[in-house]
């Protein structure tokens, strides 16, 4: 049902449930008999309540291997990039970590502070607008219905709780070989070690994994650049071609050496025509990622809480996208919608001379095309 959930583009659970219950063919994909009740969405919550996250996860893999054994993985060029998704909590809800004050209750205060003692909408409205220091702190504010959600500004430019899901993909296929789940306030820097480790194990059970004798390209973008970043990774089983940023003077590296090496190593091959290429593809292919996985997929915002629980329903959201490689590869669609779309049926029916009849059915489905002939002899009774 979570990967019907990413073919149909549902979001919610409730809303899984009902398509599932509706569809005919639905319940034939999920093995269901005509009476026999679709499983409710409490039941998907229990469910993923149970299994642990390295139960999804081996999930994951085993799909990824499915790609595999179809030559979808490869392992030479990892694209890494990360997004936002809204958090299934209100930014209006949230207290203070030390006392527990909530926003609408220090407004109040505020308020009275200032000597305003019954104070409007209205009047809080107007003093959060001209407050000096309006700032959001993540150190100093949670959300008590979701304390792994956190402050950040999202894609569109909105301020929202909040997670970051940071994917690793292989350019030259488009499969997602690691799909992270961060706190929203974790920059690029701090969080590309977790998913780089999550790349090596999953590609090492795909026996694609890199070594420092045969390394693999990795090409994020300028948000992952740092001296730190550069200096673990050179010389290891990672070959760098992370964006730089401009900078403004002269950079000074106070005697570190290993870090001007490193740094200057990873410029050098900025400059390939190789690394061209390789960030065309970055750009292509990680972003398409994201937006048929949280946008189209409907992922975009959760319906869920906990970060953990986030990251087992993302797991199995991901493992569809992959598994649409395996449907695009054999039909040329990668949803089912997609497909049903592309298929087409010509009907034509021709006269013969001796008054007989040909018909001819062309159906065409992706690459694929099918065709019948049919001739009708005449009648010889007249």
């Amino acid at each position: 049902m979570l990967l019907v959930g990413y073919f149909e583009g549902i979001d919610s659970e409730r809303g899984l449930e009902w398509r599932c219950a509706d569809s005919l063919s639905l319940r034939e994909f999920l093995r269901l008999g005509e009476r026999e009740p679709v499983p409710d969405h409490s039941r998907l919550s229990r469910t993923r309540a149970r299994l642990p996250l390295e139960v999804h996860d081996a999930v994951f893999t085993w799909v990824l291997q499915r790609l595999a054994e179809r030559g979808l993985v490869r392992g030479e060029r990892i694209g890494v990039d990360a997004s936002t998704m809204e958090a299934n909590a209100a930014l209006r809800a949230i207290v203070r970590r030390d006392g527990g004050e909530g926003y609408r209750e220090m407004l109040v205060r505020m308020a009275k502070e200032s000597g305003i003692e019954t104070p409007t909408a209205e009047d809080l409205i107007r003093l959060d607008r001209k407050r000096k220091g309006k700032t959001l702190s993540n150190a100093e504010w949670e959300s008590p219905t979701d304390p792994d959600a956190r402050i950040a500004k999202l894609k569109d430019g909105r301020t929202h709780l909040a997670y970051k899901p940071e994917h690793a993909l292989d350019l030259d296929t488009g499969a997602v070989v690691a799909a992270e789940m961060h706190s929203a306030d974790r920059g690029d820097t701090a969080t590309l070690p977790d998913t780089l480790a999550s790349v090596a194990r999953h590609l090492a059970a795909v026996e694609a994994a890199p070594s420092a004798e045969v390394p693999a390209e990795m090409v994020p973008d300028k948000g992952y650049h740092s001296r730190e970043v550069l200096k673990t990774l050179d010389d290891g089983p990672w070959k760098t071609r992370i964006a730089e940023p401009k900078r403004d003077g002269f950079s000074r590296w106070h005697g570190d050496d290993a870090a001007r090496r490193a740094v200057v190593n990873n410029r050098t091959r900025l400059l390939s025509g190789v690394a061209h290429v390789a960030f065309k593809l970055r750009a292509e292919v990680v972003e398409r990622s994201f937006a048929l996985i949280l946008d189209r997929g409907g992922m975009r915002r959760a319906w869920l809480r906990g970060r953990e629980n986030l990251h087992k329903r993302y797991l199995i959201h991901v493992a569809g996208y992959n598994l649409g490689l395996i449907m695009r590869l054999l039909t040329g669609a990668g949803t089912p919608r997609g497909f049903q779309a592309g298929v087409s049926a010509s009907l034509a029916a021709i006269a013969t001379p001796d008054a007989g009849l040909v018909i001819i059915l062309i159906v065409v489905a992706g690459d694929q095309t099918a065709a019948a002939v049919i001739s009708i002899a005449p009648d010889p009774l007249g």
